[in-house]
């Protein structure tokens, strides 16, 4: 089997199914087979999935595991020699999993490999991205990110003098659509399990760096990006502090103590940068949406100004707000 395509699933029948179509209707060279990781799903995808796609490897978790763990049930099930981690909310153009390969054959020192991300109007995502540092998140955090134009010494969490139309080593690439040499991801591990939404690309991306190879993207592979189907939107404020949770483990895994505590500070500058901006449009021309992005914001900023990154990070231990006791994040 040259190739395995995992897919997470979480009440995701609206949309995987377009996506799995996608997969058959545009591969013809390679062999392939897919399997759908359920998380527990509740509205019948399991029994759907089998029903209209009965090439399709099925396995019932039976409960939700996350991102991380359900992928790794995947990824052990696997038999391809690459492996590919796709979201249920994608479409790939035709082809692309036959040009994905043959590129993949031809750069043997590459462990890992990226490909155009589009959103749905057509325009780019910004799935590759280089590696986060202090002083690019610094960056980030005052909109200092024009300045990369100017130079690379303003490199901040975007590429901003490249738009993904060209082929490149790139730091990491989305989860949503990524490509592994199967034999290497077994062997660092799959997914570190303690990132269970967000950052676990980023981290799996550094480990594939870190076994001595690189990360290739290249343009000639397309995949469209639904977005907005997924749980985030469902749930944005537990999907917000999700992504802090796992930015704070990301950074205490790599930059200890004084690192992650650095990031309390960039992440609050961030976000506080952010809340003020928005807070002036909404004076101005008061919209719901901007009064949404608003009031996430402010949550964050409240979890963060309390939380200690460096007891998150080792035990889990979560601040005490007004209407909550102290809790363990999920993991």
């Amino acid at each position: 089997m040259k190739l395995s395509i995992i897919i997470l699933c979480w009440n995701d029948w609206k949309v995987i199914a377009d996506c799995l179509r996608s997969i058959f209707a545009g591969t013809r060279s390679v062999k392939f087979e897919v399997i759908v990781s359920d998380n527990g799903s509740t509205d019948g995808t399991p029994q759907k999935v089998r029903e209209a796609f009965p090439q399709v490897r099925v396995i019932e978790n039976g409960i939700n595991l996350r991102f991380s763990k359900g992928n790794n049930v995947g990824i052990q099930a696997s038999t391809g020699e690459y492996i590919l981690i796709l979201n249920p909310d994608t479409i790939l153009h035709k082809g692309s999993l036959d040009r994905w390969i043959a590129f993949a054959d031809a750069h043997p020192s590459a462990g890992g490999f990226g490909c155009r991300v589009l959103n749905p109007d057509g325009s780019y995502q910004g799935s590759a991205r280089p590696f986060p540092s202090a002083r690019r998140d610094w960056i980030s955090a005052l909109y200092l990110r024009p300045l990369g134009y100017l130079s690379n010494a303003f490199l901040s969490d975007k590429y901003v003098r490249w738009r993904g139309q060209t082929e490149r080593v790139i730091d990491w690439q989305s989860g949503c659509c990524l490509l592994v040499r199967a034999e290497l991801l077994k062997r660092i591990g799959g997914f570190d399990e303690q990132f269970s939404y967000y950052y676990e690309d980023m981290d799996l991306c550094r480990r594939i760096w870190g076994a001595g190879y690189s990360i290739r993207y290249t343009p000639e592979v397309r995949v469209t990006h639904l977005g907005g189907q997924s749980t985030i939107t469902r749930f944005p404020v537990a999907f917000e502090l999700d992504k802090y949770r796992n930015r704070y483990r990301y950074y205490y895994k790599y930059f200890g103590n004084r690192g992650v505590r650095h990031c309390r500070q960039t992440t609050l500058a961030w976000l506080w940068v952010r809340r003020s901006g928005y807070a002036a449009l909404q004076a101005i021309r008061p919209t719901k949406a901007l009064e949404s992005r608003l009031a996430l914001y402010c949550a964050a900023i409240e979890w963060n100004k309390r939380v200690d990154p460096v007891q998150l990070a080792e035990n889990g231990t979560e601040p005490v707000t007004a209407s909550q006791a102290p809790v363990r994040a999920p993991r």
